[in-house]
């Protein structure tokens, strides 16, 4: 008996559309080694706790930038998650239909915003306010903490003003997918909370918000490296010179602003061309361990809630 074999077209469409996935992944990771191989494989691990970065002496070394761009993203995830999430629960459990219908759109519409955008109101609009008024004040308040002491002369374009406007970028991502995630959450569960005496807070804190936490992880993390990758607006709002920053009212510069700066002058020379594309594997290399570990601290927080 002649048996025929029928092919699936959805599974081989969708295998061929996760193969491209893949090689599109492999092909910028390779040729980013590739680029950056040479400055990685001489400086090693001197590239990234070195401190110095001299295109005359060859000498290339991204700890203040890896400084700046952690310091920078955790104030930014500081925050746009609560705000995000809090926003989140809001239009889940509370927000009356009419309401909730207006907020996403205007949400939905700050994702198509340009970060150019972002960066040229951080920089006509906010710097002066910050500057003038913002800092002194958390200065005055909190300046006996160092982190928040006020440096000067402060020209506003500190690491809180770039916290802030990253914050704006991101909250979108983090509201439209924690609030995709919570209305997920079967109301058969939420009823069976308040039919056994939960208050509706009980019940978002017990039920929703635990069981949609993969969900918000998946946000923070695409929050995450999007604040990690931008680069537009940074460099509207970020420091020039490169230093260990010793507060959120000082400037920093971030390692995407790096690339941007130097690749118009050395992109055409061999060596500062690897050491530009060596920034953005440490980039590469540092959003995939933090991804990494979230997924993992993530993986143990719902074994605990299930």
């Amino acid at each position: 008996m002649n048996s025929t074999k029928t092919v699936d077209l959805p599974a081989l469409t969708f295998l061929i559309s996760a193969a491209f996935s893949g090689i599109f992944f492999i092909l910028i990771a390779g040729f980013l080694l590739w680029t950056a191989f040479p400055v990685l494989s001489r400086e090693g691990l001197g590239f990234f706790i070195g401190t110095v970065w001299d295109y005359n002496s060859n000498t290339y070394g991204i700890f203040y930038l890896i400084i700046g761009t952690l310091v920078t993203t955790a104030l930014t995830l500081m925050i746009a998650v609560p705000i995000g999430v809090g926003t989140a629960v809001y239009l889940a459990e509370w927000a009356p239909v009419r309401v909730r219908q207006v907020m996403k759109t205007m949400i939905e519409l700050l994702v198509g915003i340009p970060s150019v955008v972002y960066g040229i109101f951080g920089f006509f609009i906010l710097r002066g306010l910050f500057r003038d008024y913002v800092d002194p004040a958390i200065g005055s308040v909190g300046g006996f903490i160092p982190f928040f002491r006020n440096i000067y002369p402060n020209s506003g374009l500190t690491i809180l003003l770039a916290a802030v406007i990253l914050s704006c970028m991101i909250i979108p991502i983090i509201v439209a997918l924690s609030f995709d995630a919570m209305r997920a959450v079967p109301n058969e569960i939420k009823e069976a909370s308040y039919a056994m005496g939960a208050t509706k807070w009980d019940t978002i804190k017990r039920i929703v918000i635990p069981s949609a936490f993969t969900g918000i992880v998946t946000a923070t993390v695409l929050g995450m490296m999007r604040a990690m990758g931008e680069t537009m607006a940074v460099i509207m709002i970020s420091g020039a010179s490169a230093h260990l920053p010793v507060s959120i009212l000082d400037d920093a510069l971030l390692m995407t602003s790096k690339i941007l700066n130097d690749i118009p002058d050395y992109m055409a020379s061999g060596e500062p061309r690897s050491a530009i594309f060596a920034i953005g594997v440490a980039l590469f290399l540092m959003e995939i361990l933090f991804v990494a570990l979230i997924r993992i601290i993530s993986s143990h927080y719902g074994d605990k809630t299930t």
